[in-house]
């Protein structure tokens, strides 16, 4: 396999793992109970007229942990499958 042949692979998988994370947020955003990110205590909103600021610190920090935790998780399971 050559260099443009995986990088073009590796391209595509990139793309379908956007797109599922984008479908994913919007569907949670239909969703009452998937609507409180960027709304959780410790998330910064400064709202004046004609204009609003928003520092979603928690939620970045909720979003960032599960995201290692699940990133951990897919290279541990790439990790054993390569081995056997």
């Amino acid at each position: 396999m050559n260099g443009l042949e995986l990088a073009g692979k590796a391209l595509v998988v990139i793309g379908a793992v956007t797109i599922a994370l984008g479908g994913l947020l919007w569907l949670l955003s239909k969703v009452p109970w998937g609507s409180f990110w960027g709304h959780l205590p410790g998330d910064i909103i400064i709202e004046r007229p004609g204009f609003t600021c928003a520092f979603p610190l928690v939620s970045s920090i909720i979003i960032s942990l599960l995201l290692t935790v699940l990133l951990n998780l897919i290279v541990l399971v790439v990790r054993f499958l390569s081995q056997r």
